[in-house]
């Protein structure tokens, strides 16, 4: 018999989503909604609900609720977006996305990983899981109303930036030059992208977003 986890979901949503200044009502009902037992390998569906990062393949992880939670919250989803979730691992953060949104785009690099988000994400309508570059985005759906990077990075490329849409807003954990972990949203209005530092954050890195070589004269 399958365990019961919705008390351990309820516990994550009252002990770590609303204490980090989660308070959009459809941001937590998504949360509630998904089952992040079903996202990690079965072997650790015990510590599925941690406040912390959970591995799910070598090198690769399900982000901290409680960052993942404020990340959604800043992009203020609704029916009419469609959205790019980059770097997805097994698709959890597609999966509550989903729930607010349009339709979901979930990008994975990793090969095992996308079969596994596509098994976890059966039955999860409007997500469609694709596999590429994780820098590179997914140009074939763009332009995207809302990006998602589900993992830090040492900067945010601008093959992503150029896949919003007019409007469209993208969050991700960038690592500043002291080493920190920083989260962003950025927004394109009238063909310019900005961005504003909304907390720090201490995710684990995403591959494939490796700082530039530059050259110093």
């Amino acid at each position: 018999m399958a365990a019961d986890y919705s008390a351990a979901r309820v516990n994550m949503i009252e002990g770590q989503i609303r204490p980090n200044k989660v308070t959009d009502p459809f941001v937590v009902e998504a949360f509630l909604a998904i089952p992040r037992e079903r996202f990690v390998p079965e072997a650790l569906a015990g510590v599925a609900y941690v406040d912390e990062d959970v591995p799910v393949s070598p090198g690769r992880y399900l982000m901290e609720p409680m960052v993942l939670a404020r990340l959604v919250q800043e992009l203020s989803l609704s029916r009419a977006d469609k959205v790019l979730a980059v770097g997805v691992a097994t698709g959890y953060s597609a999966a509550v996305m989903a729930e607010m949104a349009g339709s979901v785009v979930a990008l994975e690099s990793d090969g095992a990983l996308v079969e596994a988000a596509r098994k976890a994400l059966a039955g999860v309508a409007g997500v469609t899981v694709v596999q590429g570059d994780l820098a590179a985005g997914h140009a074939a759906k763009a332009p995207y109303g809302a990006i998602l990077i589900d993992g830090s990075v040492s900067e945010v490329p601008a093959s992503l930036l150029d896949q919003l849409a007019e409007g469209g807003r993208l969050v991700a954990v960038v690592i500043n030059a002291a080493g920190l972990g920083e989260a962003r949203y950025y927004r394109k209005v009238g063909g310019v992208v900005s961005h504003r530092i909304l907390f720090d954050a201490a995710v684990r890195p995403l591959p494939g977003f490796e700082r530039r070589a530059e050259f110093v004269f």
